[in-house]
Formats: C-alpha cells, sequence, structure tokens
C-alpha cells in the first residue's frame, strides 16, 4: 500500500475532528453510548432518552463533518485561487523581464541613433568649413591661370637664358681671337725692332 501524504492525515483528522473542538472525543463517546444502550437492560423511557441524546451528539458530529467540508472546500479553492494568483505573478514577471529587455535594447537604438547624429553633426561642422564645389573649382581655375602664366615667364627666362649663352660664347670667341691677334701684333713688333737693331750694328 502506498504511503498516505501529510495533506490525507490531515484531512481525515479534519472530518474527524471537525473544527477542533472535541468531535473525536464526541465519536468515542457516542459510540460508547451505542455499545451501553445496545446492552442496557432499562426501561423504555431511559432508552429513549438515551437515544435521543445519541441523535443529538450525531447531529452535532454531522454538522461539524458538514462545516469541516465546507472549510476545506474552502481552502481548496482558496489555495487554487492563490495558485492562479501565483501564476499571474509569474506571467506578469515574465512580460517584465521580456518590456525591460525590449527597453534595453530600444537604449541602445537610442545611444547607437544618438551617437550616429553626433557624429554626422561633427562631419557637417567640418564640410562647412570648407568652400562649396564651385569655390573650390574657381580657385583650382585661377591656379591653373597662375600655373600656366608662371610657365610661360620660365620659358622666357630660359630663352633668355640660352640666348645669353650664346652671347657670351661668341663674346669669350672673339675675346680668344683678339687676343690671338695681339699677340701675332706684339710677336710681329718685336722682329722688327731686333731686325732694326741688326741693321744699326752693321
Amino acid at each position: 500500500m502506498g504511503a498516505v501524504t501529510d495533506d490525507e492525515v490531515i484531512r481525515k483528522r479534519l472530518l474527524i475532528d471537525g473544527d477542533g473542538a472535541g468531535d473525536d472525543r464526541r465519536i468515542n463517546v457516542l459510540l460508547k453510548s451505542f455499545i451501553k444502550w445496545s446492552n442496557s437492560t432499562s426501561t423504555p423511557e431511559e432508552g429513549n432518552i438515551q437515544y435521543q441524546r445519541m441523535l443529538g451528539t450525531l447531529s452535532q458530529c454531522d454538522f461539524s463533518m458538514g462545516k469541516t467540508l465546507l472549510v476545506y472546500d474552502m481552502n481548496l479553492k482558496e489555495m487554487e485561487n492563490y495558485e492562479k494568483i501565483y501564476k499571474d505573478i509569474e506571467q506578469n514577471l515574465s512580460t517584465a523581464h521580456d518590456k525591460i529587455a525590449e527597453c534595453k535594447k530600444e537604449i541602445q537604438r537610442a545611444k547607437r541613433i544618438r551617437k550616429n547624429r553626433q557624429e554626422y553633426d561633427a562631419l557637417a561642422k567640418v564640410i562647412q568649413q570648407h568652400p562649396d564645389r564651385h569655390e573650390t573649382m574657381k580657385q583650382l581655375e585661377a591656379l591653373d591661370k597662375e600655373l600656366q602664366q608662371l610657365s610661360r615667364i620660365k620659358d622666357n627666362v630660359e630663352d633668355k637664358l640660352e640666348l645669353r649663352k650664346k652671347q657670351f660664347h661668341v663674346l669669350l670667341s672673339t675675346i680668344q681671337e683678339l687676343q690671338q691677334t695681339l699677340e701675332i701684333d706684339e710677336k710681329s713688333e718685336t722682329d722688327d725692332t731686333q731686325e732694326s737693331s741688326m741693321e744699326s750694328g752693321d
């Protein structure tokens, strides 16, 4: 036979003892009275009085048992209600956890959006500090014109330098030729002087 649980023991005890007012003692007294009444040799009047007493005691026990059953049923309903409340609380806790998790995700998304917005604002400030495309193109065109002008000046300077080199080369050549001519003339004069001296001596 299976082990008797504590709930079954309590339930049987309540069914016997009612609300704890001594119904088990009443039943024991009723049982003893019934045995005594069954074996009694008293007069019918006395037997009837004992019988009525037993009926009264039995009625009290029946009333207590009915009240106990009502209390027991009420306790069962209360337990069912508590279980329902417990399940509702668990469901609410689960829902709250889900909402908290969703709120955390929303906070992370909001932080990410805020970070992106800050980066966008910083980039917009950097862009505003630089000229627009039209202004940049104008500056590039001006620089290109200036570069072309400098290139023409460079070519002119190089042409002039090349001309000066040629002129200098011609000048050097002329100087060399002149120097050679002077040396030849000087040598001729020296020879003429020597010849004149020799003729005078003779």
